[in-house]
């Protein structure tokens, strides 16, 4: 079997996993708790379908441009699905946290991307067109992003009282395992002419990618736990944070109300 018969099955093999974590996902109403993944899902199966017909209509030129529009679009939904992911793991405590806790958990988030951003770079780097520079930034910033978000949440587990049969962290390491392996294929790429060799790291990334999606399926299968309420060191430290934006809120409107003119010192 050649490699290009072996990515196309690999291809079809990952498109079939993605319509069955989908109906699984949508069976099991999960869609009610985290809909922006639920449409990352079904972005994921379209772009896939619409990259192979693509392939086939397209030049190289045109098909690349079409891919980094497709990146792009992949990249803006993480984006909103690792801020939905936070949410959902402060859920317990969200009757707390002050109204504008979504907008502070995007900012934290686009922080970390633009930190990220400047040293996803390699040998050769500023030798690449605008194009594949701005490919390969979105491949290892939302990467390395994904990979630091799994990590954290596996790390802090205890504190945010969430286990392996959490939907959170459920979809958190489904994200981890592909983007090690995207990460690292993306990274040998920048140093890597096309070959042979080339394509089977796409293969082994497209292994990781379906590898996940088999885990999805079998973690969403699986009836939901029950959310436990945090860690005491972990509700501390929320309810203090909660407490000093409170603080610095009101002090800000206090700062801004009209004073009375007739007020005299």
């Amino acid at each position: 079997m050649t490699l290009e018969q072996i990515f196309s099955v690999l291809w079809k093999a990952g498109a079939v996993a993605e319509a069955v974590a989908l109906a699984v996902f949508i069976y099991r109403r999960l869609y009610r708790t985290f809909p922006v993944f639920c449409v990352f899902l079904a972005w994921s199966l379209v772009s896939d379908v619409g990259a192979s017909y693509a392939k086939s209509l397209l030049d190289t030129n045109g098909f690349f441009h079409f891919y980094l529009i497709e990146m792009t679009i992949d990249s803006l939904l993480e984006f909103g699905v690792l801020v939905e992911l936070s949410l959902s793991v402060l859920r317990p405590f969200r009757n707390t946290l002050p109204r504008g806790a979504i907008v502070a958990v995007g900012i934290i988030i686009g922080l970390l991307c633009a930190a990220i951003w400047p040293f996803t770079k390699s040998p050769g780097f500023s030798g690449f067109t605008l194009e594949s520079r701005l490919l390969i930034h979105l491949q290892q910033t939302f990467g390395i992003l994904r990979i630091l978000f799994f990590l954290i949440l596996a790390g802090c587990s205890q504190l945010l009282s969430i286990g392996w049969r959490d939907r959170e962290l459920q979809i958190a390491t489904g994200l981890g395992i592909y983007s090690m392996a995207s990460v690292a294929v993306s990274v040998i790429h920048t140093a890597q002419s096309a070959g042979p060799q080339y394509h089977l790291l796409d293969e082994l990334a497209a292994v990781s990618y379906l590898c996940s999606l088999i885990y999805w399926i079998y973690s969403f299968a699986q009836a939901d736990a029950a959310r436990r309420e945090f860690a005491p060191q972990m509700q501390s430290f929320l309810l203090s944070v909660a407490g000093t934006a409170r603080s610095t809120r009101m002090a800000l409107s206090n700062s801004a109300a009209p004073r009375d003119p007739d007020h005299r010192p």
